[in-house]
């Protein structure tokens, strides 16, 4: 099979860019900030309208540390990934080969006579 140079190449295990990972994080800064408004106009209907104000003061409640919540969870960054550390493992055998010998070779001597 042959890929066109133009189409895009997968890589599964890349990480995700800056700039896409500080959207995500607004978004959902975002999504949990919004949530307070309405928690505390459902809290003044039921505490005005149906005099439910134990349920007001429950949503009341919620809604205090929601933007605490939602400043640690837009900093939170994405989770490190797992590092495979290479450690010392006494356990493992080590793997042997089967030694071959060297034959001894044949020596050469020097003529007698141009020794020294």
């Amino acid at each position: 099979m042959r890929r066109h140079a133009s189409s895009p190449v997968l890589i599964t295990g890349a990480a995700v860019s800056p700039a896409e990972e500080f959207a995500a994080r607004r978004r959902r800064y975002s999504l949990i900030m919004s949530l307070r408004i309405p928690c505390l106009v459902v809290a003044g209907v039921l505490a005005i309208a149906f005099g439910w104000t134990i349920a007001a003061a429950v949503l009341v409640a919620l809604s205090v540390p929601l933007p605490w919540m939602a400043v640690l969870i837009a900093n939170d960054g994405p989770p490190r990934k797992a590092e495979k550390v290479a450690t010392y493992r006494s356990d493992r055998v080590l793997e042997t080969r089967p030694v071959r010998a060297l034959e001894a070779g044949q020596v050469i001597d020097m003529p007698s006579d141009r020794a020294a």
